[in-house]
C-alpha cells in the first residue's frame, strides 16, 4: 500500500530531470502519473529524455503512468492535458508544475520573444493549470498543487560577487519569484477547501541537464559525491512529502529540498515500486 493509492498526479516537464524523479516517486507510492512536457522524442544528447521513456520506467516496475505531449506555453495544451487526464486517469488529486523554459540573458540584451515565453511557461501555465483544476479539487475536498521554483527568486547580494554575478539570470528570478507568491496567495484563498499549496526548491544545484547545460558541469556525480550539488531524489521526497501531508499543516510554505525532509525526519525514498 502506497501513500498514495487511488491518487491522480500531473507532473509538468517530467521528460527528465527533476519532474522525471518526482514523476517515479510518485508512482512508487502508488499514484497513477500524467508525464507531461513536450519531449516525445530524442533530439539532442545534451537534453536525454523523453515523456515516453519516463512512462516506460514507471510502467516496467508496475507503476501506472501516461504519457501526454504537451506545449505549456498553449492555452488549448494545457486544456487539453487536464481533459485527457481525467478522461484517462480520473479527476487530478496532486498537480506538479515544474516544466521551465529558461535563459540566462542580461536585461539590455534580453528580447521580448524569451521574456513572454518564460513568463508563459513558468508563471501563466501554473496559474492556467491551477484553475482548471481547482474546481475538482474543492468538490471532492482536498488536493494538492507544488510549484517548482529556485533559490534564483531570492534577491541577489549587493554588490555581487562570485561566478553567477552579472550572468543574466534576472528574468529566470523574476518569473521563480512570482511561482512563490503565486504559491503563497493562492494556498490562502483555498486553505477553507483543504487543498495545499506550496513553493518548493532545491537547496542545492541539483544536476539536471539543463543546469549542466547552462552551468557547463564538466563531472555532475562529482558534484553530488562531493556534497556541493543535490541528488534529484531529494526533490522527489520533499516532493512527495508536500504532495500527501495534511493541507491543513503543510501549505502556504515557500521551502527547501533538504531543510524540509530535516524538519520532517525524512530521507528519500525508493523510486521504483517495491
Amino acid at each position: 500500500m502506497g501513500i498514495l493509492d487511488n491518487k491522480t498526479a500531473i507532473v509538468t516537464g517530467a521528460s527528465r530531470g527533476i519532474g522525471e524523479y518526482i514523476a517515479r516517486r510518485f508512482a512508487s507510492e502508488g499514484a497513477a502519473v500524467a508525464v507531461a512536457a513536450r519531449t516525445v522524442e530524442q533530439r539532442d544528447q545534451r537534453f536525454p529524455g523523453t515523456i515516453h521513456g519516463t512512462v516506460e520506467t514507471i510502467r516496467k516496475t508496475g507503476g501506472v503512468a501516461i504519457a501526454v505531449p504537451t506545449d505549456l506555453s498553449r492555452s488549448e495544451d494545457r486544456q487539453r492535458l487536464i481533459e485527457t487526464v481525467t478522461d484517462e486517469l480520473g479527476p487530478v488529486d496532486i498537480l506538479v508544475n515544474n516544466a521551465a523554459v529558461t535563459y540566462f540573458q542580461p536585461v539590455l540584451d534580453f528580447p521580448r520573444a524569451r521574456f513572454d515565453l518564460m513568463f508563459e511557461v513558468q508563471v501563466r501555465a501554473p496559474f492556467e493549470l491551477s484553475q482548471l483544476v481547482l474546481p475538482g479539487m474543492k468538490e471532492r475536498g482536498g488536493g494538492w498543487i507544488l510549484n517548482i521554483s529556485s533559490g534564483a527568486a531570492r534577491h541577489p547580494q549587493m554588490p555581487p560577487t562570485g561566478p553567477g554575478a552579472g550572468r543574466g539570470g534576472t528574468v529566470y528570478g523574476m518569473v521563480k519569484a512570482a511561482m512563490e507568491r503565486f504559491s503563497t496567495g493562492l494556498a490562502s484563498e483555498v486553505y477553507a477547501d483543504g487543498i495545499a499549496v506550496n513553493a518548493l526548491s532545491p537547496s542545492r544545484g541539483v544536476m539536471t541537464p539543463g543546469v549542466v547545460y547552462h552551468f557547463g558541469v564538466t563531472d555532475p556525480a562529482a558534484r553530488v559525491a562531493e556534497g556541493t550539488a543535490e541528488a534529484p531524489e531529494v526533490m522527489a521526497e520533499a516532493a512527495l512529502a508536500l504532495c500527501s501531508g495534511d493541507p491543513g499543516q503543510l501549505t502556504g510554505r515557500v521551502t527547501y529540498s533538504q531543510a524540509l525532509l530535516d524538519e520532517l525526519g525524512r530521507t528519500p525514498g525508493p523510486l521504483d515500486p517495491a
